[in-house]
């Protein structure tokens, strides 16, 4: 009788363990069925997503995002307005004509990605952590930098008038040939930087580090809290324009600049799943 119970006790739990692990592939099941409606339906990918394949003019305006994972992915002329990017990564992935207007990117980081002529008016890059991107004829009007870290970032040809780069890393970026009227560099590190044929009228300099800044051709007359002390680390050709008692010294040689991290090389794009842009539950 003893053994009998024995016998009837284990069969016991393991029927228990069979249905529980049953249940738990059911609530797998369930959270995948989710998932998917969540790309189809709902407006919220609250899970953290990774994306991979092609998704040219894709629209996830208005979509939490928040986490997301772009590795090898190409967005070109996706629209993402108003989108909630917060912690988004951003590796090796192309972002050309891409509208993220309004978009929330702060701490997000993009490493190697591409951005050419990319819409970030308005948006919100606070904290922003970018190695070797480009942003090459893109729209900042109005955008917020503050301690972004763009270390040999290409900035160039870009229209950022009224964004704020406050506390902000810019060491070794090409910054040339763009608008910066009315921005704010407070405090910001521009050392090793080529702001080269660049306007910057009503710009804010206060506190900012200009250390082999090259600044040839600079239209830097109406500039605000420019000092001569930040102009004598910099250094100027005879076309650029400064604000009335200050003078640069001329650059001698080659342009001393700093030369930030090489960005890492883009990832190996991941096979592309069965369902939809390559999203994948973690």
């Amino acid at each position: 009788m003893k053994g009998d119970r024995r016998v009837l006790s284990a069969m016991s739990i393991l029927s228990r363990g069979v249905l529980a692990l049953g249940l738990a592939g059911l609530m797998a099941v369930a959270v995948t069925g989710r998932a998917y409606a969540a790309m189809g339906q709902d407006k919220d990918v609250p899970r953290l997503v990774s994306f991979g394949g092609s998704c040219p003019n894709c629209d996830l305006s208005g979509r939490k995002l928040t986490g997301a994972r772009f590795m090898g992915a190409t967005f070109a002329g996706a629209t993402l307005i108003g989108s909630d990017l917060r912690g988004a990564s951003f590796v090796g992935s192309n972002f050309t004509g891409a509208d993220l207007s309004r978009a929330d990117l702060r701490g997000a980081t993009m490493q190697g990605a591409i951005f050419l002529l990319a819409n970030f008016s308005d948006a919100t890059l606070e904290g922003l952590e970018a190695q070797g991107a480009t942003f090459m004829n893109a729209n900042f009007s109005r955008a917020k930098l503050d301690s972004a870290e763009m270390h040999g970032v290409n900035f160039s040809n870009v229209d950022a008038r009224g964004a704020s780069f406050a506390g902000a890393e810019l060491l070794g970026a090409n910054l040339s040939r763009s608008r910066f009227d009315k921005a704010s560099f407070r405090g910001a590190e521009l050392q090793g930087a080529n702001l080269a044929g660049s306007s910057f009228a009503g710009t804010d300099f206060k506190g900012a580090e200009l250390k082999h800044t090259f600044l040839a051709g600079v239209d830097l007359s109406g500039a605000r809290n420019l000092t001569q002390d930040q102009l004598d680390d910099a250094c100027a050709d005879t076309a650029t324009r400064l604000p009335a008692g200050l003078v640069a010294k001329a650059c001698r040689g080659r342009m001393i600049v700093l030369h930030a991290p090489r960005p890492p090389k883009p990832p190996i794009p991941p096979p592309t799943p069965r369902y939809w842009l390559g999203f994948a539950d973690r």
